[in-house]
C-alpha cells in the first residue's frame, strides 16, 4: 500500500510541485516536469503520466516517466477507451485496483497485460469547469493504490490544471505570430480585418489583433481565413462578443 503523507508533508510536497510548473514556459516541458515530480511524491509507482487533451480526446501534449506509461497511454487513445480517458470525461478520479479483473475497459485491460500494469489511478485535470486533460500512475501489482491516494491526486490535480491551462494559453499568441511571419502576403488582408473590428468595436489594433487570434484559435483557422471572412462579412459569435468579453 501507499504510505499517508502528514499535513505539513503534504503541503510541502504540493508546493514543490507547484513551483515547477511557475517556472516553465512550455506545456510539453510543464507536463513532463509534473510526470516526474508525481512520480517522486507517491512511493511505489512504476510510472506517470500527464496529458493535455482536445474536444475529441486526442492527446495535444503528453508527459511520462517511462515507456510503459507512453505504451499505456498510446492504447487508450488508439482504442478510445481507458482510465484516463475516463477520468477526463466524467471529471472524476477513477481508482482501478486490479486490470486484470476490472470489467470496464475490455479492449484496453487486454492489450495492457503484456505489460505488467495491474493498478491505476487517473485524476481529472479541471480549471473554469472544464476537463483539459488527466494526470495518472500505474503499478505493477494489484490493490497498490487507494482512496487516500486518489484524494491526494486530486490535491495535486487542481493548482496544476490552472497552471497548465496558463501556460497553454500563453503559449497561443507564439504560435499563431510564427504562423502569420510564415504567411506575410497575408499582413494587409489582416489589417484591414484588424480595422472593421476597431471601427466595430472601439477597439485599439492591439485588441483586435488579439481578438482575431482568439477566433483563429476556436474556429481552427488560419489568421488569413478569420480575416477573409469577416471582410466577406461573415461574423461570428466570438467576434460579435469583442465588447462584451473585455475589449471595451
Amino acid at each position: 500500500m501507499i504510505r499517508k503523507y502528514p499535513l505539513d508533508e503534504l503541503s510541502s510536497v504540493i508546493g514543490r510541485i507547484m513551483g515547477l510548473l511557475l517556472t516553465e514556459e512550455k506545456v510539453d516541458h510543464a507536463v513532463q516536469l509534473l510526470s516526474r515530480a508525481v512520480k517522486e511524491s507517491i512511493p511505489g509507482t512504476l510510472g506517470a503520466g500527464v496529458s493535455i487533451l482536445d474536444s475529441q480526446a486526442r492527446p495535444v501534449s503528453s508527459g511520462f516517466t517511462d515507456a510503459i506509461v507512453e505504451r499505456a497511454d498510446a492504447l487508450q487513445y488508439q482504442l478510445g477507451q481507458g482510465p484516463c480517458l475516463t477520468a477526463w470525461a466524467t471529471q472524476e478520479s477513477v481508482l482501478v485496483n486490479d486490470v486484470a479483473a476490472d470489467p470496464r475497459w475490455p479492449g484496453w485491460s487486454s492489450a495492457v497485460r503484456e505489460l505488467s500494469i495491474r493498478s491505476v489511478i487517473s485524476a481529472p485535470l479541471i480549471t473554469d469547469g472544464q476537463g483539459i486533460g488527466a494526470m495518472k500512475i500505474y503499478a505493477g501489482g494489484p490493490g497498490a493504490f487507494e482512496e487516500s491516494t486518489a484524494a491526494l491526486m486530486e490535491l495535486f490535480a487542481s493548482p496544476a490544471a490552472t497552471l497548465l491551462s496558463h501556460i497553454q494559453t500563453a503559449e497561443i499568441p507564439e504560435r499563431i505570430s510564427e504562423s502569420l511571419q510564415a504567411a506575410l502576403y497575408s499582413r494587409d488582408l489582416i489589417n484591414r480585418a484588424c480595422g472593421v473590428l476597431m471601427e466595430r468595436h472601439t477597439l485599439t489594433q492591439d485588441e483586435a489583433l488579439r481578438l482575431l487570434m482568439r477566433e483563429a484559435r476556436i474556429t481552427r483557422s488560419t489568421l488569413r481565413e478569420v480575416s477573409a471572412a469577416i471582410l466577406a462579412g461573415v461574423t461570428s459569435a466570438a467576434t460579435d462578443r469583442g465588447r462584451s468579453d473585455g475589449f471595451r
